[in-house]
């Protein structure tokens, strides 16, 4: 597979500020890459140096084989991008803002177009000073997606939508991977980046901790749990199922972290009167924390080399 990303040792510095440091990355032809780290970790420092829109302190960065800085433009042609936060024309409508970018653009598919806008079901007269940020999100991704690009760089594309329309994105995504081309998708969700990525990369504090497949992430997952019950909690009842850690009990409240299927925790359960059960995936700032709040230096180092 040909490399449509590639970084050296890249490396950015806002002065006395970090950004990235030597981060080398590898995105090949055809792929759902996933970027994955937790908010000022770099992701979107590395993507806006792939883009030329800032220039590296150090090393460089290759998109379809051109130095970012050596021909820009060349690159934007054949890219379609939404940056993590944008504005733009507030008096414009939506409507015009999709069909503003297309002009500039060309070479658009109405009916394609026209199709994006239902799918992610768009008003496409209202102004877009009066939109909410789900709804201004959805304009970015269809100036981003309409000219069916053959790179797609999205900087937490889903950020603001609603479920619906989350499920629609994640579509297109998938379509675009079928016609071929390849999509370069950061997040700081790691249930988005499970369900839509064939390889991941995870960032923290401007360096590549972690690089592989999607599968290779299953041990990040877990859950945190708590049960509530009307009288003495039995604690050893939980303590030794498979996946099962960090238990403590307070106020007849047990709490624990569940990796891998829940589904022993749920039956156990099941044999208890309980109050209350409650079970949610950990935002991934928190799975950091748990990770590699103890040495990140060991983290990076034991994972870096297996980078592709």
């Amino acid at each position: 597979m040909n490399a449509v990303i590639q970084t050296e040792k890249l490396t950015k510095s806002y002065g006395v500020h970090r950004g990235v440091v030597d981060v080398d990355l590898t995105v090949s032809e055809g792929e759902v890459f996933g970027f994955l780290g937790p908010n000022g970790a770099g992701k979107t420092t590395t993507i806006r140096t792939a883009l030329d829109l800032i220039r590296p302190t150090s090393g460089r960065v290759l998109v379809f084989g051109i130095e970012s800085s050596a021909d820009p433009v060349a690159i934007h042609r054949r890219i379609g991008y939404i940056p993590g936060e944008f504005t733009l024309y507030d008096r414009l409508t939506g409507g015009q803002t999709i069909q503003y970018f297309a002009n500039l653009r060309g070479g658009v598919d109405p009916a394609y177009q026209r199709s994006l806008i239902e799918r992610f079901d768009i008003d496409p007269r209202r102004k877009y000073k009066e939109l909410s940020k789900g709804n201004k999100q959805k304009i970015g991704l269809v100036v981003a997606l309409q000219h069916q690009p053959e790179l797609l760089i999205l900087d937490e594309p889903t950020s603001g939508l609603d479920p619906l329309v989350q499920q629609s994105f994640f579509e297109v995504v998938r379509e675009a991977q079928a016609a071929g081309r390849t999509v370069f998708l950061s997040s700081h969700i790691l249930s988005e980046v499970e369900r839509t990525c064939d390889r991941v990369a995870i960032i923290r504090d401007g360096r590549i901790v972690r690089t592989g497949r999607v599968e290779d992430l299953r041990d990040l997952a877990h859950h945190q749990v708590e049960l509530r019950f009307p009288g003495d909690v039995p604690v050893a009842a939980f303590a030794g199922l498979p996946g099962v850690s960090d238990v403590s009990s307070d106020d007849h409240t047990l709490r624990l972290r569940v990796s891998g299927p829940i589904t022993p925790v749920v039956q156990a359960a099941a044999g208890y009167d309980l109050l209350d059960f409650v079970s949610r995936e950990p935002t991934l700032e928190e799975t950091f924390l748990a990770e590699y709040a103890d040495d990140p230096t060991a983290a990076a180092s034991a994972d870096t080399g297996s980078a592709a």
